[in-house]
């Protein structure tokens, strides 16, 4: 075993567990809050998942520009210093969040945090891929999956008995998690951003900006990002919808919610490579869309049980889902982008996802506070064998796109041969 974990480590270069270092520490102060911030809202100000809605709405609109301008800032400046940016900003603002008692107030810091806390989002995806080679880089966002699982197996089940104590506490934690990261970056992450080549001439902030129209025009790319938002909408449940809903129409206390989102990532921890091996024998497209419906059943469930126990069932359905289908997203994003334009082809996978939480969490509010709450989890069944049609439509174009690769998109998990897409 020890042989084995040694045979890893040497197989990545040293500042990529630097990286993973800083994420699962990060990542771990921000689980003791995230799955917690719909109840601290509605329970600190005494609204309902309305005014959440609106508060995540405005948090995830500021994101969208916020995470463009990102994405060019780290094609420019670098991806150190976009994550240094990110670290202090989210330190400061979570000082900030315990002081505010006003919803109105708290709008407009949303605002604030969704902007400058998204301008530093790309860096880190971009790092990953720049200090990775291709054979390796599908393998490094499986790695990235499983820190960020490992963060919050620990996180929410501290969090969850924390919350029912204070959140003030959780918001303080996230803050000095922040900045022992920015101390790491600061001490052992070198700059990753690949040198520009000889034919290629430095370009202004404005040509880095308007490199997103080529991005844009990448139509296969973006029918890809239009098939992912799909997927997006339903992980968001989990972590917005879900935790509301089990503690006002289930009953369920704090903890259960921590339990259950705590057994989600340890099973991601233990399972996610076995199932990336398996599922990466077949058509990448394919494999995506056997995951949505997986995931759709999932969260599809919930409208139809009553029940901690069934509830569990439930969370076990669609981590499979979401085992078969995250590890494509990212590998595929990579595969799209090109190496001078990373930031952007990934602050562009952001804008897709943010901009379902920009209306989403407020539609889901409005029924979740005036209409049965069951047709939320109807609609995410729906979702998910949306989501699979649409991959399975885009299969032939991608064949189109990658026919000249050598190498297949989970390189490292399956035989070198001739990829299906």
């Amino acid at each position: 075993m020890l042989a084995k974990m040694k045979s890893t480590y040497m197989e990545y270069p040293r500042p990529f567990w630097v990286l993973m270092l800083g994420i699962f520490i990060d990542q771990l102060g921000g689980s003791l809050i995230f799955p917690f911030f719909a109840l601290y809202v509605t329970s600190h100000f005494n609204v309902g998942m309305t005014e959440v809605g609106i508060m995540f709405g405005i948090m995830t609109a500021a994101g969208v520009i916020g995470g463009m301008i990102g994405g060019a800032m780290t094609d420019k400046f670098g991806r150190k210093s976009m994550l240094l940016f990110g670290l202090i900003i989210s330190g400061l603002f979570n000082i900030v969040i315990i002081f505010i008692d006003q919803i109105e107030v708290f709008y407009i810091v949303a605002g604030f945090v969704g902007f400058l806390g998204s301008l530093s989002g790309p860096a880190g995806q971009a790092m990953i891929a720049d200090l990775l080679p291709e054979e390796k880089r599908a393998d490094g966002f499986g790695m990235l999956r499983v820190v960020w699982n490992l963060s919050i197996t620990f996180g929410p089940l501290i969090g969850g008995f924390v919350a029912d104590y204070s959140f003030n506490y959780l918001f303080i934690a996230d803050a000095v998690t922040s900045m022992i990261t920015a101390g790491i970056v600061i001490a052992w992450l070198p700059e990753s951003k690949p040198e520009l080549s000889e034919e290629k001439e430095a370009q202004s902030m404005l040509q880095t900006l308007r490199g997103y129209g080529t991005v844009f025009k990448d139509h296969t790319y973006i029918l890809f990002l239009g098939a992912t938002m799909l997927v997006f909408l339903l992980f968001m449940q989990m972590f917005n919808t879900l935790p509301v809903y089990m503690r006002d129409v289930q009953g369920f206390p704090n903890k259960y919610y921590g339990y259950i989102l705590s057994m989600n990532a340890g099973m991601v921890v233990l399972f996610q490579f076995w199932f990336t091996r398996r599922f990466s024998k077949l058509k990448p497209m394919t494999a995506m869309a056997i995951g949505c419906v997986i995931l759709g059943a999932g969260f599809g469930m919930f409208g139809f049980v009553d029940g901690i126990a069934m509830f569990v069932v439930g969370m076990i359905i669609l981590t499979i889902g979401e085992m078969i289908v995250a590890p494509f997203i990212q590998s595929m994003a990579a595969k799209f982008s090109p190496e001078d334009m990373r930031g952007r082809y990934l602050a562009l996978m952001g804008l897709f996802r943010r901009f379902t939480n920009i209306f989403m969490p407020f539609v889901i509010g409005v029924v979740m506070d005036t209409f049965n709450p069951k047709w939320i989890w109807y609609g995410a069944g729906i979702l998910g064998v949306v989501g699979a049609v649409s991959y399975l439509g885009l299969q032939k174009r991608a064949i189109e796109r990658f026919k000249e690769s050598e190498k297949p998109v989970l390189e490292g998990t399956a035989p070198v041969v001739k990829p299906a897409v």
